[in-house]
This record gives C-alpha cells, sequence and structure tokens, in this order.
C-alpha cells in the first residue's frame, strides 16, 4: 500500500471522540481497534495515537530501522516503526545513491534482498548499489508492506521510562506513548540509546584509550597552497570564513571532533527535470573568498580546474541523475561545523541542518556564477539542477543530513583498529564489515599561513570482519532490552569502518532477530544464547564469517586482489581509479612489461561439480583487446581472450567446465601478447 499521510490531530481527535470518559483500558483497546481498522484500508500511513503497544519498538525508520522490523515482522513478532519525518529510508532513500559497500561479497540478508529489490526495477537479476533516491524508498516501503509492519510518522523522542534496567515505554513530543518488551534504536544519533540511560562517547579516542595508531588528533595536511586569512598574508586580518580559529592540539589526544557532515545531492542536467539551485537568503558571494583562493591555487599549479575536482559529481546514478559528494580539501563537506549535533535537541540540529544546506546551496550557487570561477566550471555547473522527481516534498533537497557519525555507545565490547584489523577477533560476530576506514576531515585551521585540514583517513581493509553482538547492545549492568545498531560500540576509528549503510542493514537485521529470541526466551539481551542466534542468522543468510580469504555467496565463490588467501601475482600492477562498480579498487598492469605479469586466483572448491566462471572488469577505450585467461582444470588448461574494451562492470561468463574439490584449479589473467599501450584490467 502506497503511504498516504493522514493528519495527526485527525487521528488523536477521532480517538478522543471516542475514548472519552470510558477508562483507560477501554481507551487502550478502542486505540488498538483503530490501528487494525486503519491498517486494513487502502492508502492510510499511522500517525500516532494515544498509546502504541508491541513485541517489539524501533526507533529510526533509517535503512536499518526498515531491516530491522522486517525482520522481526517475519519472524512473528508485532513491531512499530517510528518514523522521525515523513519518509523512511534514511541516507540510503535520502541522496547517498552511490553506495560505499566495500567487498560486495559481505553483502547478505535482508541487505542483499534490499538490494536485489532494486535491482527489480531496473530489469536487473544482480544487486545494484547504484540507484535513485525514490527507488529506493519504494524498495524499502515494499519490504515493509510484505508483512505490514505500521509506520508511525513525525515521531521524535522525548524521554524514556526504565525501570529495573528495562524500557517499559518511551514518549514521543507530540505526547505519543509506545510501549514494547524490545527496543532497537535504528537512528544515527543514537538519541534513544543515550535516552535510556546507557554509557556513550563521541568525538575522537586519543591513542592510548585501545592502542590505536591511527586514533586522535592527526598532523594538518594539504595539498594547495592557499592563504586563509581575510588579507593575504596578515594575520591580523582575521580568518576567513570556513576556516576555524586555533589549531589542531597535541598528535595522538582525543577531541571532540567528528568527521564532517554534507547532504549527498541528486542533481540533474535533464532540462524538464530540474530545479535552479538557488542560493540561500542569507547568501553573500564574498564568504566563499575562501574557494577562490583555493581555485587559483590548483589552477596555478595543475593550469587548470574542472568541476568534477571541486564536487564530485558521481554521473553513475540511473535516468541521468548524479550523486553529489565532496571531492578535495574544500568542498560540500562544511568542516567543523558539526561538533555539537550529536546531543543537541531537535531544534538545535534543525538549525545545524539549515546551515550545512545554506553552506552547499551557497557553494554551487558560487560555482555557477561568481566570475572568480573559471568558465568551465561555471558552464558545467549551470548545466545541473536538483531532480524534480525526487524529494518532492522538500523542493528537491534531501531530506537527510548525512550524519556521518555522531554518538557511539561504549559497552563490553569495543570494536576498534585491531577489530578491523583482525589483530583481536570477536567470538560473537553477526555481520561482517568490509569498507575501508574512512574518516573525512574533522578540522581546517591556518598554519603557518596556510590552509590545512586535519583528521582524514583513508586506510584499506585487507579482509573482511566480524562485527560483535555484544557492540550492539549495552554492557552488563545497563539497559536489558535495548540494541543499537548504527551508534554502536566503537572507537573513532573502528567506526570509520562499520559506520555505512550495508553494515547497518546487516547490524540491524541481527538485532530484530536478537529482539525475536531474547522475547522467546524470557532473556535480558545480555544473556542471549549466542549460539541459537548465529544458526538463526545463519539460517536467513546473514553471513557473520569470511572463510578462507573468499567470499561464499548465493552468487558463489568470488575471489579479487583483496583477499588475503587465494590469490598470487607476478610483476608490479597499479590500482585503478575507478572501480565501476566493483567493491573496491582493481588492478592494471600500467600498460607495460607485456609478457611478465599475471594474477592467480586459487579457490577453495567445496565438491567435484560443474561450474560457471566469470570475470568482472572495469571496460575502457583503452583496455585490452585479447586479455589472456588460462583456466587450469582436471583435464588440463583453457585459455579464454577477453575484450576488456565492452562488457565491463558486470560479472561475464568465460567458461564451463568441471572442477574437483579442493586447491587444485586456478583462473589466471596474464598480460602475454596484448598490445603496448593497452591496460590489461
Amino acid at each position: 500500500m502506497r503511504p498516504c499521510l493522514v493528519s495527526g490531530t485527525f487521528l488523536r481527535a477521532l480517538c478522543i471522540n471516542r475514548c472519552y470518559s470510558v477508562t483507560v483500558k477501554l481507551a487502550r483497546k478502542i486505540t488498538c481497534l483503530f490501528v487494525l481498522y486503519l491498517m486494513a484500508l487502502p492508502g492510510i500511513e499511522l500517525k500516532a495515537a494515544n498509546l502504541i503497544q508491541s513485541d517489539i519498538c524501533v526507533y529510526g525508520a533509517t535503512s536499518g530501522g526498515v531491516i530491522a522490523a522486517v525482520t522481526a515482522a517475519r519472524l512473528g513478532k508485532s513491531v512499530s516503526l517510528l518514523v522521525f519525518s515523513n519518509h523512511v529510508g534514511g541516507l540510503s532513500s535520502g541522496g547517498l545513491g552511490v553506495t560505499d559497500v566495500g567487498n560486495s561479497g559481505t553483502i547478505s540478508g535482508l541487505a542483499r534482498e534490499f538490494y536485489l529489490r532494486v535491482g527489480q526495477y531496473y530489469g536487473s537479476t544482480n544487486i545494484v548499489v547504484w540507484f535513485e533516491p525514490h527507488v529506493a524508498e519504494q524498495a524499502f516501503l515494499d519490504m515493509l508492506q510484505t508483512v505490514n509492519v505500521p509506520i508511525y510518522t513525525n515521531q521524535q523522542l522525548a524521554s524514556a521510562t526504565v525501570s529495573n534496567k528495562v524500557i517499559t515505554s518511551i514518549v514521543m513530543t507530540d505526547g505519543t506513548v509506545y510501549s514494547a518488551k524490545e527496543f532497537i534504536d535504528t537512528s544515527y544519533e543514537g538519541d534513544l540509546m543515550a535516552a535510556a540511560g546507557v554509557t556513550f562517547t563521541f568525538g575522537r579516542e586519543g591513542t592510548n584509550a585501545y592502542g590505536e595508531s591511527l586514533a586522535g588528533i592527526h598532523s594538518p595536511t594539504y595539498t594547495y597552497a592557499y592563504d586563509p586569512y581575510v588579507i593575504a598574508g596578515n594575520s591580523s586580518s582575521g580568518l576567513l570564513p570556513f576556516v576555524q580559529s586555533g589549531g589542531p592540539g597535541t598528535v595522538g589526544q582525543g577531541d571532540n571532533h567528528m568527521q564532517t557532515y554534507n547532504f549527498r545531492l541528486c542533481l540533474t542536467q535533464n532540462a524538464t527535470n530540474k530545479i535552479s539551485i538557488l542560493p540561500p537568503t542569507n547568501y553573500i558571494e564574498a564568504q566563499y573568498k575562501l574557494f577562490a583562493r583555493y581555485i587559483a591555487a590548483r589552477v596555478a599549479r595543475d593550469g587548470s580546474v574542472a568541476l568534477n575536482q571541486l564536487i564530485d559529481v558521481q554521473t553513475i546514478i540511473p535516468n541521468g541523475k548524479t550523486d553529489i559528494n565532496a571531492n578535495g580539501e574544500l568542498s560540500t563537506d562544511y568542516i567543523g561545523y558539526n561538533y555539537t549535533y550529536p546531543t543537541n535537541n531537535y531544534a538545535g540540529r534543525q538549525t545545524i541542518y539549515q546551515q550545512h544546506k545554506d553552506y552547499i546551496s551557497g557553494l554551487l550557487y558560487y560555482l555557477a556564477t561568481s566570475t572568480n570561477v573559471p568558465n568551465n566550471v561555471r558552464t558545467n555547473m549551470q548545466s545541473w539542477g536538483l531532480s524534480k522527481d525526487e524529494f518532492q516534498d522538500n523542493g528537491g533537497w534531501p531530506y537527510a543530513l548525512y550524519v556521518r557519525e555522531a554518538r557511539r555507545m561504549v559497552s563490553d565490547y569495543v570494536m576498534t583498529q585491531s577489530d578491523v584489523f583482525q589483530t583481536t577477533v570477536p567470538s560473537d560476530p553477526i555481520a561482517l564489515g568490509s569498507y575501508a576506514l574512512d574518516s573525512h576531515p574533522v578540522a581546517r585551521y591556518a598554519v603557518s599561513g596556510l590552509t590545512m585540514i586535519e583528521g582524514s583517513i583513508g586506510s584499506s581493509v585487507p579482509y573482511p570482519f566480524g562485527i560483535s553482538y555484544r557492540s550492539i547492545i549495552p554492557r552488563v549492568g545497563e539497559c536489558q532490552n535495548l540494541f543499537c545498531t548504527f551508534a554502536l560500540s566503537a572507537s573513532h576509528i573502528g567506526f570509520a569502518s562499520i559506520r555505512l549503510e550495508p553494515a547497518f542493514m546487516m547490524t540491524s537485521e541481527a538485532a530484530g532477530t536478537a529482539a525475536c529470541f531474547a522475547i522467546d526466551d524470557a532473556v535480558p539481551c545480555q544473556q542471549l544464547n549466542y549460539t541459537k542466534l548465529a544458526a538463526g542468522l545463519k539460517a536467513d543468510g546473514l553471513l557473520t564469517s569470511w572463510g578462507s580469504g573468499q567470499t561464499i555467496s548465493s552468487n558463489g565463490i568470488i575471489l579479487y586482489q583483496g583477499n588475503t588467501v587465494g590469490v598470487t601475482f607476478a610483476g608490479s600492477w597499479a590500482n585503478g581509479a575507478n572501480a565501476g562498480g566493483w567493491n573496491g579498487s582493481y588492478w592494471h598492469d600500467n600498460a607495460n612489461g607485456k609478457g611478465t605479469k599475471y594474477v592467480k586466483y586459487i579457490p577453495t572448491l567445496p565438491t567435484n561439480d560443474l561450474y560457471d566462471i566469470y570475470l568482472w572488469w572495469v571496460a575502457d577505450s583503452n583496455r585490452s583487446t585479447n586479455t589472456p585467461v588460462d583456466i587450469v582444470h582436471p583435464n588440463g588448461t583453457n585459455r579464454v581472450l577477453v575484450n576488456q574494451v565492452i562488457n565491463g562492470s558486470q560479472w561475464v561468463k568465460i567458461l564451463t567446465t568441471n572442477l574437483n574439490s579442493g586447491t587444485n584449479s586456478s583462473v589466471t589473467i596474464r598480460n602475454d601478447n596484448t598490445l603496448a599501450g593497452s591496460y590489461v584490467i
């Protein structure tokens, strides 16, 4: 059923007219009758009544919230799903259409089902992780509809009632009360977790807190030399806008800074679907003088600058749309203006939302109109506008601010740098993470007369890692019926890899299953039988371990150069820049050393069987048209020549053959006899 917002005032008035002068017990029954009756009417979306009761209450209809609610409903529990605004899906339907997935083989369970549903919308039978916002929201709504999960809109938390370490009810700002046996906090901010009195933190730990080499304050860096002062070279003239006062502090120490926020914008060049990007009402071109200097510095050093070097115009969204992200040290990231966000009230957060919107809309308008911007950049920026058919009740602007990091729970297991690099391994994994340690900058300062940023981290993860069950529940001695799946227990460094939407959905599915089991077994979440939970997650297709260096999923066995087992190579291979839909970087032969380079993939096969062998590559006009691929099988070796100019960014079957169990078979990609100047992928 398509949601059609019913006035909350109307629904409450209706209940009051029917419930006035009757007992509280009877009023509750009547409220429930209204819920059931409204759910039976097509086109009706629920709004808040006075008291809502369910087995499980999910606070936050983000991507994780939807998955947690669907999981619990499929396991036979009644669910209340609370939406902060009017839309479900969080960032996944809020403009973040170019999904950061890490290793796509780790996406499992209902997260994989979601991406398959998106693929079906576009006529694909595979998972699709680049999509339009409205398609993602519809996929989430379809999943909720299949199990009739009621959605309660415009619900903002006011307080939580905790008795004997158990949440008995939560109250919204409109007075609505929700009671449940188990609660799942799937908000980006961890608001319910905090309201329940659970220990949390925000900002950055120092290196000594968890023994993390990447933790704490970093040394400021810069790529282009440009002046931060109002009068160039004169520090007494003051700092230009967007440069923070003070300095970074002592390297390695902790602080309250978090990686920066922005919006992920869905833009288009389609004239019939384009809304012009207007400046904010407080726009003054002089506010963006720092950008003029930055652009001039880039032109002086590189000879030119393009729009896509100032903002990341990711033109891989279907139907000619983009997912705009930050690119470079001065871009759409509003660095340093989110420090008060995690613990702020709703009015304060709305102010921060508006400040970010003003900053980014002003920036895009500046790039389109200022004579301090090169003509090629202005012309290109003028061709883009907000997509009229996205975020239709918000003027084409995303509903959700990209909150990359806010509160983080502190539990009995804190996911840290050592977990991501697997020098420690949790004994109770519930899902897999695989994305790089990725932290956007936290601050911008004037240092030695130059503009510098601080806090960026970009470090690849060698191998998919397990996320601990204990990281999504409070520590022993704290709340016993709460799960927290985004603002989970992790250090700033550990969180930098886990914070992506696929992992969020998978931890939330685990929470939905665990909440059901906690009800069934009548135990606190801290005493849940992990063996039973792991078996339940496995039965539902959720991967909790990676195996011997390879992905084993519904799509078979996947090997690539990020695996630590089963891949050998000869010669020097370079990392490619644009993965073209693959889960991470790829290798190429740099168009040299012909006849000396190969990459050999050796799978561990479970059975003797007939196998299909597929390759994936990133196609381009400069690729090799005759890349030799040798497949070793029990009867010998077959060589297949692959044209990598075409058929890129998809699985392409190259051979079907019998293979035996074990490690005696292999696939080797070589650069023998390929043309000089052509790239082997």
